[in-house]
């Protein structure tokens, strides 16, 4: 996949519908440092984008990742091989998602989570002050509340790794 080729593609096809890089990207959603980081070839256009790309320029999501447009012949040879390309190079792979929704999920909970480290380390204390024998109460409090949200992390990330599946299986049930 050439990347220069689709941004020249690209640009040629917003001179054609004789709009500024600014005021595509108003269109689009996206600042025009966007939309010219595409055209210089630095960036390819996220999934959602080409289909914004693709309806906005009636031209196809193939012909945008061919970087021309094709005749027939030509776009059942570039179809698979363009397809395969883009999923290559999409835009976070499964362990940059993950790595996201672990901060996200830890920036969200983190007021929670202070708050139960400081009352397992009070226990901690009085617990070390007064009666030693039951220390090790708070510990096993500690690995079930670590556990606990340990497990909530993996599922709030699991649930929002798979997003799209999760929204199918919505939609099937509500059916």
């Amino acid at each position: 996949m050439d990347m220069q080729k689709i941004g020249s593609f690209l640009g040629s096809l917003r001179k054609e519908a004789h709009l500024t890089q600014e005021e595509l990207g108003d269109k689009l959603g996206v600042t025009n440092k966007t939309i010219s980081r595409w055209e210089t070839g630095t960036y390819l256009p996220p999934v959602e984008m080409l289909q914004l790309l693709s309806k906005f320029y009636n031209v196809t999501i193939n012909e945008i990742l061919s970087g021309e447009r094709l005749g027939d012949a030509d776009y059942k040879v570039n179809a698979e091989k363009n397809i395969v390309k883009a999923l290559d190079t999409s835009m976070f792979t499964a362990k940059e998602k993950t790595a996201y929704f672990k901060k996200k999920w830890l920036k969200d909970h983190l007021f929670e989570i202070i708050l139960e480290i400081i009352l397992l380390l009070t226990a901690s204390v009085l617990c070390v002050i007064y009666k030693q024998e039951y220390c090790f109460i708070v510990f096993v409090i500690a690995l079930i509340w670590s556990t606990y949200y340990r497990n909530k992390r993996d599922e709030y990330i699991e649930y929002h790794l798979f997003d799209d599946v999760n929204t199918c299986a919505d939609e099937d049930k509500k059916q």
